[in-house]
């Protein structure tokens, strides 16, 4: 497991980068939900750290492509490949993630 932050650093409706191979970003819904998602959009190469968050979905700031991050599914395209989705547990007041052992749905021409 990744300790991401504690669960103060991370203030509902924020979102952070870990430094993973593929990198993994951690969000904090408004209603004080965690989740983590693999943080490159499916479509093109972008930050979904950098993008907007809306109840359990991220947009990707590059072409507005939305992800649900309990699953990962693609909400709105152009993205049509889902985003991998990490297992958080917040633990003694750090949030945790353990990441995937699926493979990684990266973009065209990104690779590990």
């Amino acid at each position: 497991m990744h300790r991401a932050c504690s669960l103060d650093e991370l203030s509902p409706g924020e979102s952070l980068r870990l430094e993973t191979t593929p990198p993994i970003a951690v969000f904090r819904t408004d209603d004080g939900e965690v989740f983590a998602v693999d943080d490159t959009c499916t479509h093109q190469d972008a930050s979904l750290a950098d993008g907007w968050l809306e109840g359990c979905e991220v947009e990707c700031p590059l072409h507005a492509s939305r992800f649900d991050l309990r699953t990962g599914q693609v909400d709105a395209p152009p993205a049509k490949r889902p985003v991998r989705v990490h297992r958080v547990e917040v633990v003694d007041g750090d949030v945790m993630v353990e990441e995937s052992a699926d493979a990684p749905n990266l973009p065209p021409g990104v690779s590990l």
